[in-house]
This record gives C-alpha cells, structure tokens and sequence, in this order.
C-alpha cells in the first residue's frame, strides 16, 4: 500500500456493523429527506396550478406579494405549452419561499372544500328548501337579510314552485339557490 494513501477508517481497522448501520440509516434519513422535498414540491407546484386557473379579480382578491401576482398573470398570458410548463415552475419556486397556509385556506374556501364553505352551502340549501315548503318562512328571511330584493326573491320562490318538469324545477331551485347565495354573501360583506 502506498504511504499517501490515506484510509477511511482510523488506524486502517475495517468498519464495524454499527458504522455500517450507521451509514445505511443516514442514507436512509436522506432519502426520506428527499422524498419529503419532492412531496413539498408538488404540493406547492399543485397549488400554483390552481392559483393560475383562478380569474384576475380572484388573484387579487387573495393579497398575493406582488411578484406571485405577475409570474401568475404572466402564466395566464402565455399561449405555448413550454412557456407555461417553465413558468408554473418558476410560480412554485416563488411560493417555497413564501407562507402558503393562508392562500391554502383561501383557496379551500374558494374551491368550496372548508369546513366554513361546506357549511354555508348547506345552510343556504336549508333556506332554499325552507322557502320553498314554508310561506311563513319567507319573513323569517327577510328579518335574517333585510338587504334583500324582495320582490325578486318571490318571484324565484313562485317560479319554482310552479315548474312544471323535473327539469325546470331544477333550474329555478338553481336559480333561488345562487340568489339566496348572493344575499348570504353581501349581507355577510356588509357587515364586515
């Protein structure tokens, strides 16, 4: 053996059992670390994604930084497949820098998936099925949401209740239900 060689192992003993494990748990330990990078970096380039499919007016109701904003709007600007493909890898390497929990949330709100949306769809389907079955329920809502078009709202509650189809009943329960949504909705924002 040539006297510069310099062995890996102090006083040129072979490695135990216990360095050899070791070395296969931190092997191991990197792996898994690099699995776990590679999940995280799905999950954010998921998520850009969804934030690139959503409308202008969405993004910026959503309070992005500013160049998260534009690497989007510049996605959504570009027609070729390539430039697209780059571009939503340049959006994910923006949002591993910065905190997506809140956009996360916003967008399980948007998406209609929290717990919060899930339930003021079902309350809002409570009131269709209410207004629709109950005369007197009708000034029950008025007092919950006096902001609403009243006249509108009789008109969608009467116009359900006479389709004649199954098919048109189902429009017009649409209908009131998108409406009674949007009262919801800006009664909620008013009171903010």
């Amino acid at each position: 053996m040539p006297a510069d060689h310099k062995s890996k192992h102090p006083n040129n003993t072979p490695p135990s059992s216990g360095e050899h494990r070791e070395r296969a748990d931190t092997a191991s330990a990197e792996l898994t670390s690099k699995s776990a990078r590679k999940r995280e970096a799905d999950r954010l380039l998921t998520l850009g994604r969804r934030l690139a499919d959503l409308r202008p007016d969405q993004l910026d109701a959503l309070m992005l930084p500013e160049n998260l904003l534009q690497a989007l709007l510049d996605y959504q600007r570009f027609p070729s497949h390539g430039a697209k493909k780059r571009q939503l890898q340049f959006i994910g390497k923006i949002l591993r820098d910065i905190p997506v929990e809140a956009i996360e949330e916003t967008m399980a709100t948007i998406d209609g998936d929290s717990a919060a949306a899930l339930y003021q769809i079902s309350q809002i389907e409570l009131w269709r099925e209410q207004l629709t079955s109950n005369p007197s329920s009708l000034t029950i809502f008025i007092e919950a949401y006096p902001l609403v078009d009243r006249q509108q709202l009789r008109q969608l509650i009467k116009k359900t209740a006479n389709a004649r189809d199954e098919n048109a009943t189902k429009t017009q329960a649409r209908a009131l239900f998108r409406f009674i949504r949007e009262t919801v909705s800006a009664h909620a924002t008013k009171q903010d």
